[in-house]
């Protein structure tokens, strides 16, 4: 479908072109692919190259963007997001504040704690270490404090920039 109505998604890209989804009023990007059977509520949205489909649900003020694919049965729902190269299929439930997206690299540190670097999650590259869900600064900060200057605090400060330097690297040439 293509409209000469436009809308900014917040993602950077200014207005795009876009519309309304028959089936809900949420609005889809036109460069994203949504089934007539799938609904859009009125206050999500779906842009980038996602593809809703099958009897999907996308409502509440979810978001679902990049390539990411959501079908069969499963609903997004809440303020949960779902990007990337993710899939959310069969009858799953995304809901509340979740984001289901596709990590960019891991690190464990030498007690088996992985930590994961992620692209911008609410406008932010994220680091994930078990429960914790940091920017970068916040990371740092959180084990500089709690950790101090044992081996595993440093460990942890040495994998967040390692993980900060590589995820760098991922746009150059």
């Amino acid at each position: 479908m293509t409209s000469e109505t436009k809308y900014d998604f917040q993602d950077g890209n200014g207005p795009v072109a876009a519309h309304q989804h028959s089936n809900g009023g949420g609005w889809v990007a036109d460069t994203a692919a949504v089934a007539d059977t799938a609904i859009v509520g009125i206050y999500a949205k779906v842009y980038g190259n996602a593809q809703v489909y099958g009897n999907a649900w996308v409502c509440d003020n979810a978001l679902v963007s990049g390539d990411a694919r959501v079908f069969g049965s499963a609903k997004v729902s809440g303020n949960a997001k779902v990007y990337g190269n993710a899939k959310v299929c069969g009858n799953a439930k995304v809901c509340g504040n979740a984001v289901v997206t596709t990590s960019v690299l891991n690190a464990n540190r030498s007690d088996g704690y992985t930590f994961t670097i992620f692209d911008e999650v609410y406008g932010t590259t994220r680091i994930t270490a078990g429960c914790r869900f940091f920017t970068i600064p916040e990371a740092i900060e959180h084990w500089t404090k709690t950790r101090g200057d044992t081996k595993l605090g440093r460990e942890s400060i040495a994998l967040v920039k390692h993980l900060e330097y590589m995820h760098s690297l991922k746009e150059m040439k």
